[in-house]
């Protein structure tokens, strides 16, 4: 007997126990962690834990060594025991790395109950006492030495092994599902691979049934894995795996041998990583093992990882260097987390945010294409567009819509609508950039950058793209039709003023000016810039002048009859009339007077009273030149139109297929769709409408 008759006794100061077990600990795992890992110590061959979430109670029982009543004194109640100084790094039966190293991890219990019996029995002993907390706490406040309580061993209490009694739970950390329990203890135990009838097998039951990679929720969610070193898990524990990774090269420290191995994966969405059976536990994070156990709970933020690819990220890792016999202890007390300056742990980070780095590349790459795949099954049309671009355009056109798939949204109906503007923006750089710039737009955009672009679109007129492809064919076909109808020069005027990209691609968002053309024919009286022969020449030998501005140009633009041949010198001296008009009203806005453009559009060649050896192109520029003269053909206009918007013609067809595509991501909107909604195709193409001429 101990002292003053008392079987045990604590022999330390017991304030230690108040702030390494009672106020450390704050979830039922960790605690059963620690109460699962002495079991494994003392090679038990089964651990059971009795979880009623309905009752007052929580039972721990293993078949292990148990304890004589003086290792009950000497290793469980004495704080700070260590174990591996005293019986050695390896369990005498099975051969076992210890988990234990503190001597801590008892106290752990005192955070779930108020009330804790203990029984064990070895070498024919059977012992138990009990500890009520809110004794252990009034003799702390005091000072004074606390004797737990002996309680009699039941008659069929077994001849070995060890019994927990948890009562007066804690429900705060109590208050979890059986299924959550399992799944967490599952995930903090590197011992669920042993065969059932392995001697050495280490079986964890909770209310009766084995954990087993069953209760792996987070290997049953992965979609991505990347297993370090070697390939360990098969199909049947990871069930919806998309593709797996192996990283041979998991050494940490080669001159050491140190090494990384287990896995880490995403998931499908970020949402996967919650699970509706525990709130409280996210499986967002990497826990770190070592002696099959957790060493650090989770690493991720450790990392300084802010890629997307974080945020669906989840594994478990083995790092065996980090608790070696004969080294520093760097786990913190609660065994959640590192001492994060030791060189070990340094390593460890810096190698595991390499792997990162890779590995959410490889992510970026493959889950587009994965998100493509289930997409078109989902949507064949999008299958179909593809199909019908370009062979140059197939590969951006299933990126971009892969890119757009694989987006993290908090809101998911938003999807179909995003596929919708990328597709329609797709069409758009396909017909308006190169080939390089179609390539960057696909390759280079990120999911993070993709968004912005699709918001900064222009919305508008990609919202009409096929009403203004239709458009154009049908502007190109009245353009041929109307120039060579003198009698019908009204109509050709509007036309090409209408459709100024007919003019000059660049002009299609030219815009007019009401009042700057009432300035000008207010200038023109003023000045007398035009006699009474001029004005009756504009009426006979011109359809119309017209103002227009684009991209910070003052354009002037006149319209001859397509029959009617001119001479240079008419148009310059015209056109110099018409550049010191302009330049008068801008300087009396208060504007530069300069990017002033005067173009004519006539229908034969002008005359040139006489060249000598130069060149026509190079004489009518330089006679031009000091206004910003520029003279159009209108046969060369309807060429050039007809060269540009050729492949508009050629595809007609995959108009009414990209109409079929916007009608199915429609439906998906629930709205109808803004092509069918009969707008006016000038105005979706940015074009105004014409505005006053310059004559009366």
């Amino acid at each position: 007997m101990t002292d003053s008759g008392h079987p045990f006794k604590f022999s330390v100061d017991l304030a230690v126990v108040e702030s390494l077990g009672i106020n450390l600990y704050s979830n039922a795992a960790a605690v059963l962690s620690e109460l699962v890992a002495n079991a494994w110590d003392a090679d038990a061959n089964e651990v059971r834990v009795t979880w009623n979430e309905t009752g007052d109670e929580i039972i721990i029982e293993d078949d292990g060594t148990g304890m004589t009543r003086g290792e009950l004194n000497s290793r469980y109640l004495l704080v700070a025991y260590k174990k591996r100084d005293t019986e050695g790094s390896r369990s005498p039966v099975h051969d076992r790395p210890f988990m234990g190293r503190k001597g801590i991890g008892k106290l752990s219990v005192f955070s779930l109950a108020g009330d804790v019996t203990v029984l064990s029995a070895k070498d024919g002993e059977k012992n138990g006492f009990r500890i009520r907390v809110s004794d252990l706490k009034d003799r702390i406040a005091r000072k004074e030495a606390y004797h737990p309580v002996v309680v009699p061993v039941p008659d069929d209490f077994p001849t070995r092994g060890t019994r927990i009694i948890l009562n007066d739970l804690n429900r705060k950390r109590t208050g979890v599902s059986v299924t959550a329990l399992r799944r967490r203890i599952a995930r903090r135990f590197d011992v669920l691979g042993y065969r059932p009838g392995d001697p050495a097998r280490f079986t964890i039951l909770v209310e009766g049934k084995p954990v087993t990679f069953d209760d792996r929720e987070d290997l049953k969610r992965l979609e991505y894995i990347w297993e370090l070193g070697t390939s360990e898990l098969n199909s049947q524990q990871t069930p919806s795996v998309k593709r797996r990774w192996v990283m041979a090269d998991n050494v940490v420290d080669p001159a050491q041998d140190w090494k990384i191995e287990g896995w880490f994966g995403t998931v499908r969405t970020p949402q996967d990583l919650n699970d509706s059976q525990d709130a409280r536990e996210s499986l967002r994070n990497i826990i770190i093992l070592a002696r099959k156990r957790p060493i650090q709970e989770g690493i991720l933020d450790q990392l300084d990882f802010n890629k997307i690819f974080g945020n669906y990220v989840t594994g478990q890792i083995r790092a065996e260097f980090l608790d070696i016999d004969g080294t520093d202890d760097i786990a913190t007390s609660d065994r959640q987390r590192l001492i994060e300056d030791d060189a070990r742990v340094k390593l460890l980070i810096k190698r595991l945010r390499e792997m990162f780095n890779e590995a959410a590349q490889q992510w970026s790459d493959e889950r587009p294409k994965q998100k493509f795949k289930e997409l078109t099954d989902k949507y064949p049309a999008i299958q179909e567009w593809v199909d019908s671009r370009p062979g140059h355009q197939r590969d951006a056109a299933r990126k971009v819509i892969g890119t757009v798939a694989a987006l993290q949204l908090t809101n998911e109906s938003q999807r179909p609508a995003l596929y919708r503007s990328s597709v329609l923006a797709f069409e758009r750089l396909a017909l308006e950039s190169t080939l390089d710039d179609l390539e960057q737009f696909a390759s280079g955009i990120s999911a993070e950058e993709l968004l912005p672009i699709l918001a900064t679109a222009k919305t508008y007129e990609d919202a009409l793209y096929v009403q203004i492809l239709r458009s154009r064919l049908d502007a190109i076909e009245k353009f041929e039709d109307l120039m060579t109808t003198d009698d019908l020069e009204k109509v050709l005027q509007n036309h090409l003023f209408e459709n100024m990209w007919l003019l000059d691609p660049s002009w299609e968002g030219a815009t007019g000016d009401v009042e700057m053309e009432r300035s000008l024919r207010r200038i023109r009286r003023e000045s007398g810039l035009f006699d009474v022969n001029e004005e009756i020449e504009q009426r006979q030998g011109r359809i119309d002048i017209r103002y227009r501005s684009a991209a910070g140009v003052h354009m002037i633009v006149e319209l001859k009859r397509y029959g009617r041949t001119v001479s240079l010198a008419e148009l310059k001296e015209q056109g110099e009339k018409y550049h010191e008009a302009l330049s008068e009203v801008l300087r009396r806005q208060n504007e530069p007077t300069r990017n002033i453009n005067v173009v004519f559009v006539i229908g034969p060649e002008p005359t040139i009273s006489y060249l000598g050896d130069r060149n026509a192109d190079d004489y009518i520029a330089d006679q031009l030149g000091h206004i910003g003269g520029r003279i159009l053909h209108y046969d060369n206009l309807l060429a050039t139109a007809e060269r540009r918007y050729k492949e508009y013609r050629d595809r007609s067809q995959d108009s009414t297929r990209l109409s079929e595509l916007l009608r199915v991501l429609d439906g998906q909107l629930g709205t109808e769709s803004p092509t069918s909604d009969g707008g006016n195709s000038d105005h979706g193409a940015g074009i105004d409408e014409p505005s006053a001429a310059m004559t009366d």
